[in-house]
């Protein structure tokens, strides 16, 4: 039954041929971009980068390094303009994996990966309150693990397992033996 299905004739996905890159294309390509996310430089500037690259890829007789220089030009404007900002990107990106109790360690790896140099990380995470312990309770209780299981018996058994999340999540040792051995009543 399966052998007498023709699929020789089922339509095939035809690609559209990219569009001209061209730095006003690059310009909007970067606006709609950072309509919808908040962006590092350095984000912004892999987005665009990839942008140029397929349509060169496309069009062997491209210039590319042309429109690396345009697309330098676009980041700066933006700078200018305020549309792109790293302390603001980093503040905001802090915020929200301290909500999720993500502890300091794997913010800055994250922020480096996105660009973000180093000075400013530093002068964001100092400007918030990171208690690493409170932090580790906020991911206990989300993951309901650690003081957050229903029972005494369900906390002994898992003890170990409860201590590899925390120590995978970036917590220091310490800090994770102060959450397990913490009594929620």
């Amino acid at each position: 039954m399966i052998d007498d299905i023709d699929i020789s004739n089922s339509p095939k996905k035809i690609r559209k041929p990219q569009k001209k890159i061209t730095p006003q294309r690059l310009k909007n390509i970067g606006l709609y971009y950072l309509k919808r996310f908040e962006s590092s430089v350095s984000n912004l500037r892999c987005v665009l980068r990839k942008r140029v690259n397929a349509y060169a890829k496309e069009n062997p007789d491209f210039d590319k390094q042309t429109a690396f220089v345009w697309v330098e030009n676009v980041l700066s404007e933006f700078e200018r303009l305020h549309y792109l900002d790293d302390a603001r990107y980093a503040e905001i990106k802090v915020r929200g994996y301290l909500t999720s109790g993500k502890p300091e360690r794997y913010i800055k790896i994250k922020l480096k990966q996105k660009g973000i140099a180093e000075n400013i990380i530093d002068s964001v995470l100092s400007e918030q309150d990171c208690n690493p312990f409170d932090m580790a309770m906020n991911l206990a209780k989300k993951k309901k693990i650690g003081p957050f299981r229903p029972t005494k018996e369900e906390r002994k058994e898992f003890r170990q397992k409860d201590m590899g999340t925390l120590v995978r999540a970036g917590f220091d040792y310490d800090v994770v033996c102060d959450v397990l051995a913490y009594e929620n009543e």
